[in-house]
């Protein structure tokens, strides 16, 4: 498995300076913020991406992700924490078609760089009126997304996160059906499934075939506050075991925004961590490493 970090660590940072120091620190890849003081996709440029790109193939760099699912560039005061809107399932037209937009714009980024997939979420339960109305909006939206990423051949991934309208596994499984594309599938929080109280048997059959990038961080107790993989007591070593059983050859992307104090000592930590996970996996054979 490859092993990519997210840019949300270095938002105290510049994206170059953000990307310069991920490839120091020796991942093999990287995810890119779609949002400020990241990429902005609404204001990001075709000359902007292919620079971009440019950069990251001197670095050595593969791309795991765009990360779309904030825009909270979209207000004039930044908010004081993340609201996930404006959101794909929202009740006011004007403001769900711009985030379809923003989402496309995502899409058009990730193939300029190469990135196979962008991820999105699906804003709160509340955004649609009730959840009902809000999935069935979401649904819409979703289905003008992929037809759009079809043309570019990029992925839909959707990242399911407690609190908001898509929070579980068998709901991003509805929603995949109710799309009926083989473009869209999970961006998969293994502490955001953790935390809704999946285990890997119960969650991965579920989303087979359709896990386009992982998230990975550690997770204390039942808080959701990312913690530096081996910092917790989430079961890293049996998810990934997991996913290496069900022919996952998707990336691992540390994500870690909550370290943007100090993002070059968690991803080296992270890093060290779970390369040593990786090492000690079951082979195919089912000899595992000593």
């Amino acid at each position: 498995m490859q092993i990519a970090y997210s840019t949300n660590a270095y938002t105290r940072h510049d994206l170059d300076t953000a990307v310069t120091r991920i490839a120091a620190l020796g991942f093999d890849g990287v995810e890119l913020l779609c949002d400020r003081p990241h990429w902005f996709a609404a204001d990001t440029t075709v000359g902007d991406a292919e620079r971009m790109a440019d950069r990251l193939q001197g670095l050595g760099l593969m791309v795991s992700n765009l990360n779309a699912n904030t825009a909270c560039g979209y207000f004039i005061e930044p908010p004081p924490e993340t609201v996930f809107e404006p959101s794909l399932s929202s009740a006011d037209a004007e403001r769900r078609h711009w985030r379809l937009q923003y989402s496309i714009a995502a899409v058009e980024l990730a193939a300029r760089v190469g990135a196979g997939n962008i991820s999105i979420t699906s804003g709160r339960p509340d955004s649609g009126g009730t959840p009902t109305q809000g999935l069935a909006l979401f649904v819409d939206s979703l289905k003008r997304l992929c037809e759009a990423a079809s043309r570019r051949d990029v992925r839909i991934g959707i990242e399911y996160e407690p609190g908001l309208l898509v929070e579980r596994a068998t709901e991003l499984a509805e929603v995949i059906e109710r799309v009926d594309s083989p473009l869209l599938g999970a961006n998969l929080d293994v502490g955001h499934a953790h935390l809704a109280g999946e285990t890997a048997a119960k969650t991965l059959p579920l989303l087979a075939g359709r896990i386009w990038n992982l998230h990975l961080e550690d997770i204390a107790g039942a808080k959701h506050y990312h913690l530096v993989p081996g910092d917790g007591n989430l079961p890293i070593a049996d998810w990934l075991a997991a996913l290496a059983d069900h022919d996952y050859n998707g990336s691992c992307t540390v994500e870690l925004y909550t370290y943007s104090h100090m993002p070059d000592a968690a991803g080296a930590k992270a890093l060290d961590y779970l390369r040593t996970v990786i090492d000690h996996l079951p082979s195919a054979d089912g000899a595992g490493e000593t």
